[in-house]
């Protein structure tokens, strides 16, 4: 396709996985085949997964007959690991030939389960993969007995491909339901900075364009293997652990001005941003010097910041969150990284609180930052669109509502495409109440 450009929101490229499996925490309420759910029938045979009908258990079965016997003797109350089972059903489907399938990614392109990269002299010298892909070979054994096991150096190939290769498969509210791997999808490289992304209907991935690619090639084509809401560091370090390789991308580049932005304080005379990892520290702007007692208030905001993300966790604590924002107000640029995370955890523990005004004034000031450092047309921008949209509307904001489900659309459509159940459905639906609503009020 030389000489052609791709337009974004093109869809390039749809495929069925290799192998997926769903996660333990979905497995009560997701149907084990297709990820709906609805209401759900239990396999009859190990009681351990569900469907949503007769149809996607035979199309499961497939997969689904090497193991059920074997979850049946699981002890009560305990659950199979995903990386387990999804390593099981890879070997036990490269037994019955799998290894000759072909994920096409072109008309005569295609990629085998051996053409994986497994990265095994990497994970060798990676001291906790090395013990996690040994604590898996155990599980697998008690699991599936030590014979139909290839031997421990095979396994740590098979773990290193499906560890660099696999995706995780989302919902309509971007959760992770389970994991995946794509011989064709997996061809395509990262950039910090994609214009491509991935989306999913059920189990298939679909990948769409996100910005014009001129001059066409699959070569040309790149998706983020990460979340891109972190600063550089921070992402080398997800990207080096998982993939084993250092980024180069534009954004990524040492001049890249948005290297500024993530590490900003804000100038006191013209609230500009101002970088703070040089030496004799001065707006670019306005040539105010900041005074060292500021720069060294500021990394000690920092660093309280960081330490109560330490002590949450995995849950955002709202008054944490607020106490963080608090202190940073003034001193911290609004387009600092370490700003825009603190104001997403305390937007989503302010949703989970069900304190709407604050969700509203947290939600109205996250949207730089997410147009910053996830990119104009982002799943997770248009999906942020979407869910601030309905806590206005649910809290008679009508028309501030209406204006953020079209930026919805705007992206949605470009990321998701007009047939996609989160667009056609979800947000059309939305868009058909708020204006109903204006309508009547008129």
């Amino acid at each position: 396709m030389k000489g052609v450009t791709m337009k974004k929101g093109s869809l390039i490229h749809s495929e069925k996985p290799f192998v997926h499996v769903l996660s333990t925490n979905h497995r009560k309420d997701r149907c084990d085949n297709c990820y709906s759910g609805c209401e759900l029938l239990r396999c009859s045979g190990c009681e351990y997964v569900k469907y949503c009908d007769s149809t996607c258990q035979k199309n499961s079965w497939t997969f689904h007959r090497n193991e059920c016997l074997n979850l049946k003797k699981l002890p009560p109350n305990r659950e199979l690991p995903n990386a387990a089972r999804l390593l099981a059903r890879i070997i036990m489907k490269l037994k019955r030939g799998g290894g000759h399938e072909k994920g096409f990614y072109s008309k005569n392109r295609f990629r085998m389960f051996k053409d994986l990269m497994s990265h095994y002299s990497d994970i060798k010298e990676d001291k906790k993969k090395m013990e996690h892909s040994n604590c898996l070979y155990h599980v697998l054994s008690d699991f599936m007995g030590r014979e139909n096991l290839p031997n421990f150096p095979e396994f740590v190939g098979l773990y290193g491909r499906v560890t660099v290769n696999s995706f995780n498969v989302l919902d309509l509210d971007m959760t992770t339901l389970g994991t995946a791997v794509y011989l064709g999808a997996s061809t395509i490289d990262h950039s910090c900075e994609p214009n491509a992304v991935a989306t999913f209907v059920g189990t298939t991935i679909h990948i769409r364009t996100v910005a014009d690619i001129e001059d066409y090639d699959w070569s040309k084509v790149r998706i983020s293997y990460i979340d891109t809401l972190k600063n550089r560091a921070e992402r080398h370090l997800a990207l080096w652990s998982q993939y084993y390789f250092e980024c180069d991308c534009t954004k990524c580049n040492l001049k890249n001005d948005q290297r500024v932005v993530e590490s900003c304080i804000q100038c006191q005379d013209c609230s500009a941003p101002v970088n703070v990892d040089k030496e004799n520290v001065s707006c670019t702007m306005c040539g105010c010097k900041v005074p060292e007692e500021t720069v060294l208030l500021y990394k000690e905001v920092i660093n309280f910041t960081t330490h109560q993300y330490e002590l949450m966790d995995q849950i955002a604590y709202f008054d944490s969150c607020k106490l963080c924002l608090a202190k940073m107000e003034g001193l911290v640029h609004h387009n600092n990284i370490i700003y825009v995370q603190t104001l997403d955890l305390a937007f989503e523990s302010a949703i989970q609180l069900q304190k709407w005004d604050e969700a509203i004034e947290l939600g109205q000031k996250l949207t730089n930052g997410y147009k910053l450092y996830c990119g104009r047309y982002s799943p997770l921008l248009g999906y942020h669109y979407l869910k601030y949209g309905k806590i206005l509307l649910y809290n008679n904001n009508t028309t501030q509502a209406l204006e953020m489900f079209e930026a919805a659309s705007d992206v949605l459509k470009v990321t998701h495409g007009t047939e996609h159940t989160l667009y056609k459905h979800n947000l059309m639906h939305l868009m058909l109440e708020t204006k109903t609503l204006l309508y009547s009020m008129s």
